[in-house]
């Protein structure tokens, strides 16, 4: 099957939502192809958000639909979309500050186990050896990610860049075909903008992940 007959990876369509008497989207379609970096642009309040509310189940929408891998994601709760393939990132750091950059990750990691409370609770060998499996893939995400000389660290007493590297890191844990990125470089200086682009091209041909993001660093959208 070539390129041009591959069913999308996500898929789009018609997708309306309402807020009382507001329209926050109309009709939006779109669909993105596995292996690619899509950007959405569009002024503040246009809706990106609100859009990846809805791709990741925070919001429902009125109206349209939306597929990933061709299964509609309408009856999909949020705690459910890692474990289908989708990671995200929010504009607004969703961290636990108190806690190790390690901690953060390793968290993220445990919404794609598959042991229960009681396996957990008993330490059965299959759980001791999940969790063995989990620790060492949260030590390749943290390399990955050149955070090894922060892993002890609080987020708290980490550079707001860094911060946003360990938000990634905990994305990126969960294994998935898709990443949701919401305004990865917001707040980030030059430099870090530079270095957040090598980083996208690297872990999209490192992990073979699919990724759509809302910039408005109009310069990272088109050289991603």
């Amino acid at each position: 099957m070539d390129a041009s007959t591959t069913p999308p990876l996500l898929n789009v369509t018609d997708v309306t939502v309402r807020f009382g008497g507001i329209t926050a989207l109309d009709k939006v379609s779109f669909a993105v192809t596995s292996g690619k970096i899509v950007g959405l642009i569009g002024p503040n309040g246009a809706g990106k958000t609100t859009l990846f509310n809805c791709l990741s189940r925070l919001y429902n929408f009125s109206e349209g639909q939306i597929n990933f891998e061709g299964t509609s994601l309408t009856a999909t709760p949020p705690h459910g979309i890692a474990s289908l393939g989708i990671g995200r990132t929010f504009q607004n750091l969703a961290l636990f500050r108190t806690m190790s950059v390690r901690q953060n990750v390793l968290l993220g990691g445990h919404s794609r186990t598959s042991t229960g409370y009681l396996a957990n609770a008993l330490r059965l060998p299959h759980v001791r050896r999940e969790e063995e499996r989990l620790r060492a893939h949260v030590e390749q995400i943290i390399a990955l990610l050149d955070l090894g000389a922060v892993g002890e660290t609080p987020v708290a007493d980490l550079p707001f860049g860094t911060q946003k590297r360990v938000e990634l890191a905990r994305a990126l844990i969960t294994q998935p075909k898709l990443l949701l990125l919401d305004e990865p470089a917001g707040g980030l200086n030059h430099e870090e903008v530079e270095a957040l682009m090598e980083l996208l091209r690297h872990i999209r041909e490192e992990l073979k992940l699919t990724i759509l993001l809302v910039e408005h660093h109009m310069n990272l959208v088109m050289r991603v």
